[in-house]
């Protein structure tokens, strides 16, 4: 069987994450990918650590299964040859500034005069129009202007650096990919392409349905540490063991929250009022008696939704991950070394049955 996207031609002019990781998602479905990047140096994600010998790995993840040609944006016959390849493309994705391609004569409306099937991505982190349209800003800055940075504090109430890029990503990348498969599936019904404006701080708000759906009805704004996701419970905490591990408690149902009791030999918890601050001390004294792997064993037994939490090199090896075949693909870096590739959210029916794919080198 053929792949979902074969026979689609993109060409994408994304540096770093968002943009890249995007195109992966595609070039794991089946299409051809071409990759444009400044001669010399190439994608600013190239320079970037770790590294196998002259490679970056993170390159290497998010540019698995692509091809990359080198052009200088800033010279006519590099303008020239990107126009012709966005011409013959059906998609093309760009995160410029608002106004780049424009002023580089490769904004959509040029480029849909001569192709107007095109589907034309463009990722900001702003959207294309607004007040902070030209604004610079990276993951983090999107994350504190849309509210939900301030979610997520310390014990002294200052907010804590995520993790993840969660902009990038889920703001960014996942979005543009699933508008770009709408758009294609309309174009196949209109014959005409589309202009996607993806505002990778617009589309953190889903992610807070909650706090705005409370602020919206009159319940309340959300304060940190206060709210059913954000500490405001006992049933929804990270405590502390004996052995200075943690485990991550979710028993949000009655019934999780009965066998949460239970497993800390303390039925009656089950009555407390789960919000006390007297109640989330009572757990925390129970689960500080005993270590991680013993309240691991205990918690097995019962349906608790309380896990212990593991370093990420922990759950890359998790045998549950392993058997679900997450890390079974590679990537070739340029200098030979293989190592896994990045698991994406592509049903493996729908991406191409070789194990390995191949980074691409600057040409």
């Amino acid at each position: 069987m053929s792949q979902p996207l074969s026979g689609v031609k993109v060409v994408d002019f994304s540096t770093l994450l968002p943009g890249p990781l995007c195109t992966l998602l595609l070039a794991e479905a089946g299409a051809e990918v071409l990759k444009i990047e400044k001669p010399g140096s190439g994608d600013d994600m190239r320079g970037y650590e770790p590294k196998v010998g002259p490679d970056s790995v993170n390159f290497g993840l998010l540019n698995r299964g692509k091809r990359s040609v080198a052009l200088d944006l800033k010279s006519a016959q590099g303008r020239d040859a990107a126009f012709a390849l966005a011409a013959e493309a059906d998609v093309l994705v760009e995160q410029f500034r608002p106004g780049v391609m424009e002023r580089l004569g490769l904004g959509y409306d040029v480029i849909q005069r001569a192709n107007p099937r095109l589907v034309y991505c463009s990722i900001t982190g702003y959207g294309q129009s607004g007040p902070k349209a030209q604004t610079a800003a990276h993951d983090l800055n999107y994350l504190a202007q849309s509210g939900m940075l301030s979610l997520s504090t310390g014990a002294d109430g200052a907010p804590v650096l995520p993790p993840a890029l969660i902009a990038d990503i889920a703001g960014g990348a996942y979005p543009a990919m699933m508008n770009i498969l709408l758009a294609l599936r309309q174009r196949d019904a209109t014959g005409h392409g589309s202009l996607l404006d993806i505002s990778m701080a617009d589309n953190l708000f889903p992610f807070m349905y909650w706090g705005l759906g409370s602020g919206w009805s009159g319940n309340g704004w959300p304060r940190p540490g206060a709210e059913l996701v954000t500490g405001g419970t006992a049933r929804y905490r990270i405590y502390r063991t004996q052995d200075g591990k943690y485990l991550a408690a979710a028993p949000l149902e009655d019934k999780f929250w009965r066998n949460f009791a239970e497993v800390l030999g303390d039925p009656e918890l089950a009555q407390c009022d789960d919000r006390a601050t007297e109640t989330v001390q009572r757990v925390s004294s129970l689960i500080a008696a005993r270590t991680a792997a013993e309240w691991v064993e205990r918690f097995a037994r019962v349906d608790a939704c309380t896990v212990e939490v593991v370093s990420l090199e922990q759950a890359s090896a998790d045998p549950h991950f392993v058997q679900r075949g997450l890390f079974e693909r590679s990537v070739r870096l340029a200098g030979g070394t293989e190592i896994a590739a990045l698991p994406v959210p592509i049903a493996s029916e729908f991406r191409a049955s070789t194990p390995c794919a191949d980074a691409p080198p600057l040409a």
